[in-house]
């Protein structure tokens, strides 16, 4: 980008100059509507893919026995969790009024993340459709067939690529080779070893660069193009991988209906994603502002290095616009969120979806993250707690916001859902390293005081 376009930039979006310095910052989206709508995406895609993963189940609960009880079901629980709640008004001296709940993504299921929604489910498409068109298989069989070595042959003359930093990665490397596919991972230099490490373990090639995300992908994308029996799983721009993870919105109205959590003008619902392109806290928000309406009030969590879903829409540009271009590095702890250019297509779906974004630093990851286990024993890995800052940001700089949508006086009925994003697959010598940093971040604090 060029220096002219860049004051430009900074002369119009005043707190663009507040990111370049890495400070944290809420943003109001101002194309927010009541009525949000789309003309890039339909919940009939919704309802087409969780009809999918339906006819998956018996073939699931083969490959994966820890999916027995749930008859196949990839979903992962919600609980409260008030005495995080309580540590975190204490941590930053305020109140948060409402309900304190966590939506457990860190669980799921084969891969442990909230990529376990929209990767599993690519893959699960693809495979479908590769078998219907080779008459091997119809929509009425029973799936448990692919299970069999038959399948498993047949799936090996194909290839699975993507790019990633790491969760997507590991969902597409598990649930493909369990499937027969050759799986080629392109992955950025953010991406951690252990995650590198798993797939390989797994079947998967694994390809790495030294550069970041954006290039992983690209080469990624390049290099399938290239061979005819190769699908690219693309995280900036498939609409099955949205798709796989708005279904979860449709199960969280199950989970809120079945634990008597009102969602409605005078129990407003705040919902907090980490965001690193777009695709997967993109999908969650469409699908819960399509069944919520105007009562869910969602916000995007990035990194202070990395806040490209921010900038894009603040700015507009979306995809024209990199982290990179207002001075930031992309260097962050939060690996799953070390991206420096948001997909435009998700971009332009949630332009009057989302209520706004907010930036974090990794230090305040790694004080939530000790926090956390003190209190709860909970584990997440340090990009999911972008989404525990989300109720701080919100009460210290959103009272703007909630005067604006009359919902001050709603607070107390207000429920703030954090989505953990991912942590149970994390092997337990980087649970120990991330929790020294956390202590050690925590002793910094201390002394500053």
């Amino acid at each position: 980008m060029e220096n002219e376009l860049k004051h430009e930039l900074f002369n119009q979006f005043p707190n663009l100059k507040e990111l370049a310095n890495k400070n944290t910052v809420l943003l109001e989206n101002t194309n927010w509507k009541k009525k949000a709508k789309t003309n890039l995406f339909s919940m009939e895609e919704v309802e087409e893919a969780e009809e999918t993963l339906k006819r998956f189940s018996s073939y699931l609960i083969l490959a994966f026995p820890e999916l027995v009880e749930s008859k196949g079901l990839i979903e992962s629980s919600i609980q409260e969790i008030p005495l995080m709640k309580k540590a975190l008004e204490k941590e930053f001296d305020l109140l948060i009024p409402g309900q304190f709940i966590l939506k457990c993504d860190h669980t799921l299921p084969i891969s442990g993340s909230i990529k376990a929604r929209g990767g599993i489910f690519e893959v699960l498409r693809h495979a479908e459709r590769l078998a219907i068109a080779s008459g091997k298989l119809t929509k009425e069989d029973d799936y448990a067939v692919l299970a069999t070595e038959d399948f498993q042959s047949f799936f090996q003359q194909y290839t699975i690529a993507v790019g990633s930093t790491g969760n997507l990665g590991l969902s597409i490397g598990i649930m493909g080779k369990k499937l027969g596919f050759n799986v080629v991972v392109h992955m950025s230099s953010d991406a951690k070893a252990w995650k590198k490490a798993l797939l390989r373990e797994k079947g998967a090639t694994v390809i790495e660069y030294e550069a970041d995300y954006s290039v992983a992908v690209e080469q990624g994308r390049r290099e399938a193009e290239q061979d005819p029996m190769c699908h690219f799983i693309d995280d900036e721009n498939s609409k099955d991988l949205f798709a796989g993870y708005a279904v979860a919105a449709k199960r969280l109205k199950a989970q809120f209906e079945k634990t008597n959590i009102t969602v409605d003008e005078a129990h407003p619902l705040f919902v907090y994603l980490p965001c690193g392109v777009g695709g997967g806290p993109g999908g969650v928000a469409y699908g819960i502002r399509e069944i919520f309406g105007e009562h869910a009030h969602i916000f995007f969590a990035e990194p202070v290095a990395s806040p490209c879903m921010t900038i894009g829409l603040m700015t507009g540009l979306h995809d024209a616009i990199s982290v990179e271009d207002i001075g930031l590095d992309n260097k962050t702890e939060a690996d799953g969120l070390a991206v420096g250019r948001a997909s435009k297509f998700v971009g332009k779906v949630m332009e009057t979806y989302i209520s706004g974004c907010y930036t974090v630093k990794d230090e305040e990851l790694f004080k939530s993250l000790a926090i956390a286990m003190e209190v709860e024993e909970l584990f997440l890995e340090p990009s999911a707690h972008a989404g525990m800052f989300g109720p701080i940001q919100l009460m210290k700089k959103g009272q703007s916001y909630l005067e604006k949508h009359d919902l001050v006086d709603k607070m107390e009925q207000a429920v703030h859902l954090v989505w953990a994003t991912g942590g149970s697959m994390v092997p337990v010598e980087m649970r120990e390293e991330y929790m020294a940093k956390a202590v050690q971040v925590a002793r910094i604090n201390d002394i500053g005081r």
